[in-house]
């Protein structure tokens, strides 16, 4: 497959100019993980921090990989030290780098390989175009109705040491967790959400989602939907770029705080709030809030997509 070749708007960044978007890139990125790798290293997690590096299968240092996007080449001499040693988390002891290719010019330049995306991940990539495309405000009108209740499924029933997050009691007791779910509506939408649901919980709610039904039920506002959008930017990389999986990164991480704070655990000692959803003014707070990180998600899918653009997603 020919690789698509580099036309307006596309950019090449000379060797300083890459090295320096690389150190800023890992700078950024080693803040947001210092304290998920300060606690890795003594043993120890956190129920709300550290989620998004158990739920999804990218480490922090796969998020510290630099890359510029596919509408972008740099000199390669950029991934190589003072000494000649490769440097950028992915430079193997040829010089090469994983996902990347030398293209001929007066100058040599290295980009992604799109080419090789495209023969061995096609079916990937138009799956998360179509869902990305299928989950936006555009063509689907964002529900607000769940309160976040699918957390509260997740212990539905259970006796004392069952719940995911052993660590972390519950704000009320369980008769009175079990009492919420049973007076509530569940509507959970988001299969990854709902699969989660205790074998109690899950024939209460309003629909039984499926992997195969995931393209007609992604709800734009759902937690869950919003979150992944740092799942697909990482399985699109070195597609889109490394600023924008921090993004959605970034996006993630503060839309699990909501998720944790209008939960059944109480996440005070760790030191976040409560967003009471089992009364109608926690109710009002999380669907402002909800509506806030919609908002931002909206904008981030947009963003992917955006930078997909140009790509021939339906070639075979």
């Amino acid at each position: 497959m020919t690789i698509p070749p580099i036309r307006a708007p596309g950019r090449v960044l000379t060797a300083e100019q890459a090295r320096q978007a690389r150190a800023l890139h890992e700078e950024r990125a080693d803040a947001l993980t210092a304290g998920h790798r300060e606690r890795r290293a003594r043993g120890e997690k956190h129920p709300v921090e550290d989620f998004l590096f158990s739920y999804y299968p990218f480490s922090a240092a796969r998020l510290r990989r630099w890359h510029p996007g596919w509408r972008t080449a740099y000199d390669p001499a950029a991934d190589f030290d003072p000494a000649g040693h490769g440097i950028g988390g992915d430079v193997q002891e040829a010089g090469s780098r994983t996902w990347y290719v030398d293209v001929p010019a007066t100058t040599p330049l290295r980009r992604a390989d799109v080419g090789r995306y495209l023969a061995e991940r096609s079916d990937a990539l138009r799956f998360m175009v179509r869902l990305l495309s299928a989950s936006s405000m555009a063509l689907r009108s964002p529900q607000f109705g769940c309160f976040g209740l699918h957390e509260w499924a997740m212990v539905h029933g259970l006796r004392p040491g069952q719940q995911r997050h052993e660590a972390l009691p519950l704000r009320l007791n369980q008769a009175e967790t079990d009492a919420v779910v049973e007076r509530e509506r569940l509507v959970c939408s988001h299969i990854d959400a709902f699969r989660f649901f205790t074998p109690s919980a899950a024939p209460r709610n309003a629909t039984q989602p499926t992997r195969a039904t995931q393209m007609a039920n992604d709800n734009p506002a759902c937690l869950h939907v919003g979150m992944d959008l740092y799942k697909w930017a990482m399985k699109l990389s070195p597609l889109v770029s490394s600023t924008l999986a921090l993004d959605c990164f970034e996006h993630a991480r503060q839309t699990r705080v909501l998720d944790m704070e209008a939960s059944p655990y109480d996440v005070r000692p760790l030191g976040y709030g409560v967003v009471p959803i089992e009364t109608p003014a926690g109710k009002a707070e999380y669907v402002r809030r909800q509506r806030a990180l919609a908002d931002r998600a909206e904008e981030l899918r947009g963003r992917i997509l955006g930078e997909l653009e140009g790509l021939p997603v339906d070639a075979p």
